[in-house]
């Protein structure tokens, strides 16, 4: 008779781990598609380790891309998951093992001005980072510091910002002090 298996732990949340990641983004790269990390990964690939764990991929990507890249996704099991927030330049791809990639949209004039989407400044997409040992674009620090803020921060908030602000020499903004007690 087999011994009963156990179930696995209900606070076992899904994770974005870091194969998981670099192959979403190897995938989006070989199919043209001009992915920047944002968000704890855009972190962690600027500090060129991982420092915690990640229960989602944050990506921004030019809007033309979006339908290429739902397209490419749901043929892998990914499809929209609902939230209040969603809309046509951010919403949440997920798939059957939790895995979710947050997509925010952007598109910017010949000039490189901002005129529709997710309002990242052109320089803010300029980083440089890797997983795992392989290159891919990011937020760059100072964004990712400035991005940071303006919500309920949470210690990962805070741990994210205090690492970035060491490795890159940038103040810790005012608004994390709480944390520093």
């Amino acid at each position: 008779m087999e011994k009963p298996r156990a179930p696995a732990p209900a606070s076992a949340a899904p994770e974005m781990s870091a194969s998981d990641a670099l192959a979403l983004v190897q995938l989006m790269q070989q199919n043209g598609i001009d992915v920047c990390l944002d968000g704890g990964w855009a972190v962690d690939a600027l500090l060129r380790e991982q420092t915690r764990r990640h229960a989602d991929l944050d990506i921004a990507i030019p809007h033309k891309d979006s339908e290429a890249l739902r397209r490419l996704l749901e043929a892998r099991g990914f499809c929209e998951v609902p939230r209040d927030d969603s809309w046509e330049c951010n919403y949440v791809l997920g798939d059957a093992a939790g895995r979710q990639v947050d997509i925010h949209t952007f598109t910017f004039d010949a000039g490189g001005r901002h005129v529709f989407g997710v309002a990242y400044p052109i320089d803010s997409l300029k980083g440089s980072g890797s997983i795992l040992g392989c290159a891919v674009k990011c937020i760059t620090p100072d964004w990712l510091v400035k991005f940071h803020s303006g919500y309920r921060l949470d210690e990962d908030d805070y741990r994210d910002v205090r690492a970035l602000c060491r490795k890159f020499k940038i103040a810790l903004p005012a608004e994390y002090a709480e944390f520093e007690k």
